[in-house]
């Protein structure tokens, strides 16, 4: 591949993402704030860039992979930031989960310095990252999607166009919605069945085959029975997701009680020290002491 790419941020969800883009051919300068975190890709033929500046410095494709809002307005607005290394006609493409008015906001920074964005955020976790396989729902100019489209092709099984600036972020959320709740109802599901004195396992075989059959049910459901949360997506940051969730529909003036109640189960997670676990641990929570 010709186009040079930024990558920076390199945890859990981008480091694989990084590799699938360095084995596709494409040229990689890369930037985490842990030196170590970057070796894997420089030792795959990646460039270290020592800022989120250098890293953007004659790239085509800026991507970051960071933790949440702030983190972007940092890596992206700050002293080193991309904004002081980018040229004119590069595309910043921003696959963080964060806060919709944000994202509009930077856009609006960046397209007055002649440089493009487009919001990406992913679901699918650190499987989909390594498979290439992640669900991206993308919110900016459809032209500057198009242009980014291949390299999303490379990190993501399904690449959706939502609509403008924010509505990646808002997809994502609403994709938050549904994971969490569907988690819980798997989590009751579960508790359900052990109460009453039913093998969860052969609960979960048969719903497997029904209308309540789910990846959720499928993946979590084996997490919560055998107790098994290493974390596929930690529970600091789906409690992140649904902070977000919560101030939009704040903002908006809706009611959104369930993904609240999920926000509380999370937020308890997370008080009892189990924030680096997978958020499928909720289910210890609904299930309480004992």
């Amino acid at each position: 591949m010709s186009e040079r790419i930024g990558f920076i941020g390199l945890g859990i969800m981008g480091r694989p993402m990084a590799l699938n883009l360095l084995e596709a051919g494409y040229q990689l300068t890369v930037h985490a704030r842990r030196h170590a975190s970057m070796q894997p890709l420089i030792e795959a033929g990646a460039r270290p860039a020592a800022s989120p500046a250098q890293a953007a410095e004659g790239a085509d494709l800026i991507v970051t992979m960071v933790a949440d809002t702030a983190d972007v307005e940092e890596v992206i607005l700050g002293e080193q930031g991309v904004m002081q290394g980018a040229r004119a006609g590069a595309i910043v493409v921003d696959m963080s989960t964060i806060s919709p008015a944000v994202t509009r906001a930077l856009a609006a920074r960046l397209g007055a310095a002649g440089i493009a964005m487009l919001d990406a955020p992913v679901s699918g976790g650190e499987a989909g990252a390594k498979a290439g396989t992640l669900s991206i729902m993308v919110g900016g100019d459809p032209a500057i999607f198009e242009r980014a489209r291949p390299l999303l092709e490379v990190l993501g099984g399904q690449v959706v166009h939502v609509g403008t600036h924010g509505a990646g972020q808002v997809c994502k959320s609403c994709n938050q919605i549904v994971v969490g709740a569907t988690i819980a109802g798997v989590a009751e599901a579960i508790l359900l069945a052990r109460a009453s004195n039913v093998d969860p396992a052969k609960v979960r075989e048969a719903l497997l085959g029904g209308f309540a059959g789910s990846r959720i049910l499928e993946t979590h459901g084996q997490r919560m029975i055998a107790g098994d949360y290493a974390p596929g997506f930690k529970a600091r940051l789906h409690q992140k997701d649904m902070r977000i969730v919560l101030e939009s529909a704040l903002d908006l003036g809706i009611p959104l009680s369930t993904a609240a109640l999920v926000a509380q189960w999370l937020n308890a997670l997370v008080g009892q020290g189990r924030g680096e676990e997978d958020s499928s641990a909720i289910f210890e929570v609904i299930r309480g002491p004992g």
